[in-house]
């Protein structure tokens, strides 16, 4: 990995705010979506950026759709890092718990985002026996300071690995 630059893949069910995650971070961001009778949802990718730290940080949304697993195969290829977006506000389903599964199992630091802490319905305490070990950080991404701040100290917590030549 070049310690001046790092590839984060945002993941997370339908609806968690991995889109307005990624806005928050970069307002310049791009998304792929279209209108769906759910509302909008991405159907290929979010792509955004900030320089974090001295570092280049390029992050990476995928579909919350399960038919799109295609795409988060090729998406996640060469990441440093993921963040699973949760959705506070509703109990974790099968969906994300098999996300998370999965990402524990690619050796590279996750950290998981419980998105929508500032609404009433919220419940972020109640779901957190389903990530055990886990960096988790509440935030409102609709809050640029709050998802600004959990990226920072996630990426503050991952140690440096050495380039191999």
């Amino acid at each position: 990995m070049d310690s001046s630059r790092m590839k984060i893949v945002v993941f997370g069910q339908f609806n968690a705010g991995k889109s307005t995650f990624i806005q928050a971070i970069d307002p310049q961001s791009r998304h792929v979506d279209v209108d769906s009778t759910e509302g909008k949802t991405t159907v290929a990718i979010d792509y955004g950026r900030a320089d974090i730290f001295g570092k280049k940080v390029y992050l990476f949304g995928t579909p919350g759709q399960e038919r799109f697993e295609f795409v988060r195969d090729i998406t996640e290829l060469g990441m440093d890092a993921a963040i699973l977006v949760v959705d506070s506000t509703c109990e974790i389903d099968e969906f994300t718990k098999t996300l998370y599964s999965h990402l524990k199992n690619t050796e590279v630091p996750v950290m998981i985002v419980m998105n929508k802490c500032d609404l009433v319905e919220s419940r972020p305490l109640l779901e957190r026996d389903n990530f055990q070990n886990a960096k988790i950080y509440q935030v409102s991404a609709l809050n640029p300071l709050s998802a600004r701040k959990a990226l920072e100290m996630f990426i503050e917590s991952i140690p440096e690995r050495e380039e191999i030549r």
